[in-house]
């Protein structure tokens, strides 16, 4: 599960939980539920760790999380797929690929990866 802190709100009706947010504030506050600041967000809002919640809650909420989206839109653009590509090397390879491009330009990449796009076609 990605998700590890939720919102009383998120939390509201779950597997027998109290149906307000009032009512989940004060069973937190009762069995001290660690909480955090909600971010971005004005006021006193807090979010509660998966942790502290009672044990019979983590399986109803995995079962609500969204799978991931995809969006194929990306991938069609070609500075993202770029960004997405150089995010998966490890840092030997980043530092070798920018080492190259700035030794030798983007030309260079081109031309080398032109001969290998030859033999695929």
């Amino acid at each position: 599960m990605k998700k590890e802190w939720f919102a009383a709100k998120d939390l509201v009706g779950i597997n027998g939980l109290p149906t307000t947010t009032q009512g989940i504030h004060g069973m937190a506050r009762r069995q001290g539920w660690e909480t955090r600041r909600r971010l971005g967000v004005q006021g006193k809002a807090v979010e509660y760790h998966i942790n502290s919640l009672p044990k019979m809650m983590k399986p109803a909420l995995i079962i609500q999380e969204k799978s991931a989206e995809y969006l194929c839109s990306s991938y069609h653009d070609p500075l993202l797929i770029w960004i997405e590509s150089y995010k998966q090397l490890n840092d030997r390879e980043r530092e070798t690929i920018v080492s190259f491009i700035v030794r030798e330009g983007m030309l260079a990449v081109i031309k080398r990866l032109m001969p290998a796009q030859a033999e695929i076609e």
